[in-house]
């Protein structure tokens, strides 16, 4: 089977057969972002309670999880996740209110952004 060159693959997420788009919020001090790879691991570590758990769903290592939350607890003015360590069962993880409220906030911005394209879409003939 042949590889796909960059021009066959279609990056970013489907709105429309047309379509395929990607976009972050930036932190108000502009060094973070809280984009739909992100905010996917904060609802599955808000689901599972646990790091390793969500990332392993997504397939991806502890580590790279655990940067990724690093990298959004720098976001706003406070954590959106929090991490227990130890204990007889290991660690707990939880999203904090702060946290749903990010999450909240893209997943709204994602639905008009959809219906934007649906919109769009129907006006583009190529």
């Amino acid at each position: 089977m042949p590889k796909k060159s960059r021009l066959d693959r279609l990056p970013g997420d489907a709105y429309s057969e047309q379509i395929h788009a990607r976009f972050w919020l930036i932190g108000t001090d502009q060094k973070g972002y809280l984009g739909v790879g992100k905010v996917r691991l904060m609802e599955l570590i808000d689901e599972l309670g646990s790091i390793s758990q969500a990332a392993k769903t997504l397939g991806m290592s502890y580590k790279r999880a655990w940067s990724l939350i690093e990298e959004v607890n720098k976001i706003g003015s406070q954590p959106y996740v929090t991490k227990e360590v130890g204990g007889a069962g290991g660690g707990h993880a939880t999203l904090t209110e702060a946290g749903r409220k990010a999450i909240g906030h893209y997943r709204e911005l994602e639905t008009e952004f959809r219906q934007f394209i649906a919109q769009r879409t129907a006006t583009i003939n190529l």
